[in-house]
């Protein structure tokens, strides 16, 4: 209740509403974009405990060492170690594994991975794949997930079952993300993965 009060305050100090609902599915990726600045985490942060989401993310396992480790697991930090065996994929795999393995009252079954697919505040030539692969491995669903600061609004937009089909999937987040406009617009670079340009070339 208190988190739901505090974020109501912070968007409506700055003007912003929310669109659309989070999904009914317990367990889903969930994409953050455009992501530009530096605000868009506590305007993320506030859209969820609106929402009442406890959302997750993932942050280098140095960044939760020492007392400020605390308060970034409070707002659903989760530490990865790059140098495990098992990749940053597999370790979010394995993780909703393990949450689907509780008993479906367990409000802990829930996760909401939130991922900024771009992986950094500057403009880059692609999107990270993680998020894709991800979703496909643990068979949860892509919500997505967005910051308007053109109309001040931010919230869920569609859900979306990766099909395998990884041209036809972008197609639509493509479409989805074409006239979201975050802080600093140059910045948001084009919406395709690397692993996609040899058959957009080809069809080009």
């Amino acid at each position: 209740m208190v988190r739901r009060w505090i974020g109501r305050a912070f968007l409506k100090a700055f003007g912003w509403e929310g669109e659309g609902a989070p999904p009914e599915h317990g367990r889903y990726v969930l994409i953050a974009a455009p992501h530009t600045s530096n605000w868009d985490f506590p305007f993320t942060l506030a859209f969820a405990w609106v929402y009442g989401i406890e959302m997750r993310w993932m942050g280098k396992h140095t960044l939760f060492e020492g007392p400020k480790g605390w308060f970034f697991r409070k707002v659903g930090g989760l530490p990865i170690v790059r140098h495990e065996r098992r990749s940053v994929v597999q370790q979010m795999v394995d993780l909703f594994d393990e949450r689907a393995k509780l008993p479906p009252g367990d409000p802990k079954r829930k996760l909401a991975l939130v991922v900024p697919v771009e992986g950094t505040r500057s403009r880059v030539d692609h999107w990270k794949s993680g998020f894709y692969h991800i979703a496909r491995g643990a068979n949860v669903p892509i919500v997505l997930g967005y910051l308007d600061y053109a109309r001040k609004r931010g919230g869920f937009g569609h859900v979306l079952e990766p099909t395998g089909d990884l041209r036809a999937d972008m197609d639509e987040l493509r479409r989805f993300y074409a006239d979201k406009v975050g802080k600093f617009p140059e910045r948001f670079g084009p919406i395709v993965l690397a692993e996609e340009e040899p058959a957009l070339q080809q069809a080009s």
